[in-house]
């Protein structure tokens, strides 16, 4: 398959700041050193990166406690919250760790290192020449999900978020790329509609939408509070009738692991809208089911809920 950087002309390109620069470099450093680094001197380092971040308890550490309260049911952070976030930095540090050494790990233990179940949901369909939309939450390791994928003989179709500065995202379309992903700039119309094709022709489409980037989201029950989720999965499902399958993924010790749900039918009545404001509180029920099984591998430091984001509107 040939990747395509994007979907139309990337936009001018200003001088970058101070800031832009150096986290640029950071994840060059990581792309080239932390690649190369022993395994498990890399293991401690990041651990311990880790740890300094939660005992800093900045921003998206007291965030993503929010969040965990909302998960474990709590009103407010306790010491369980607190160990939990602990947990979740540890888990979150890894998948970076994972992503600079990725394009280093061979087929065997891509492929050799993945405990899924149900995934003849996914090549049952593809074989059948009918294209799989794979909605996922940030969990686990998706990028590692993605190389498996590729591996058992299922390039597909990917979106990603510009990021500032354009040379950080140059560089995870690269990577992504490297691994066997199409990846599509993050632009709406022109996205969806390469997505859509794609999956008309039998193909594959990964998708994160556990939290919404935009202001068209649906708003969905989660947790027991309301939540701002894409509706991108739903409405190319309704539009292509390709199979819309939420994917839940974990860490079992030094294993990857990853659930496929049951897939998610498109309503028999009800308008567009109505269509997709079901199935994608479907996908929600989903990402809810296997966040609340493996919480520490939910790697949310943003908001989600309703309610948060009316706050930082505030």
């Amino acid at each position: 398959m040939t990747a395509r950087r994007g979907s139309g002309p990337a936009p001018p390109r200003g001088p970058m700041s101070l800031r832009d620069k150096a986290m640029d470099a950071a994840y060059a450093l990581g792309w080239t050193v932390v690649r190369k680094m022993p395994e498990r001197a890399a293991r401690v380092a990041f651990t311990a990166l880790a740890d300094r971040t939660w005992h800093r308890h900045g921003a998206g550490v007291r965030q993503l406690e929010k969040n965990m309260c909302r998960v474990l049911g709590k009103r407010e952070v306790d010491d369980e919250v607190r160990v939990l976030s602990k947990r979740v930095l540890r888990s979150y540090f890894r998948y970076w760790l994972e992503v600079f050494r990725l394009p280093e790990y061979d087929r065997a233990r891509i492929v050799g290192g993945m405990r899924i179940t149900g995934e003849k949901k996914i090549f049952n369909n593809l074989d059948a020449g009918r294209g799989v939309i794979l909605a996922l939450p940030h969990m686990g390791n998706y990028e590692h999900a993605g190389a498996w994928l590729v591996h058992h003989g299922h390039p597909f179709t990917t979106v990603a978020e510009r990021l500032k500065p354009e040379s950080l995202f140059d560089r995870f379309v690269a990577f992504r790329e490297g691994l066997g992903m199409e990846v599509l700039a993050h632009r709406g119309a022109s996205a969806f509609g390469l997505m859509a094709r794609r999956l008309r022709a039998g193909r594959p489409v990964c998708l994160v939408v556990d939290r919404d980037l935009t202001a068209h989201g649906v708003d969905v029950e989660f947790f027991g509070a309301t939540a701002r989720m894409p509706a991108v999965a739903a409405a190319l499902a309704i539009q292509t009738g390709a199979a819309l399958i939420p994917v839940t993924l974990w860490y079992e010790d030094e294993y990857w692991a990853a659930r496929v749900h049951e897939e998610i039918p498109v309503p028999d009545e009800g308008v567009r809208q109505e269509r997709i404001q079901v199935m994608t509180q479907e996908l929600a029920r989903a990402f809810q089911e296997g966040i609340a099984a493996h919480p520490e591998d939910w790697h949310m430091l943003q908001k989600v809920w309703v309610e948060d984001l009316a706050e930082g509107r505030r």
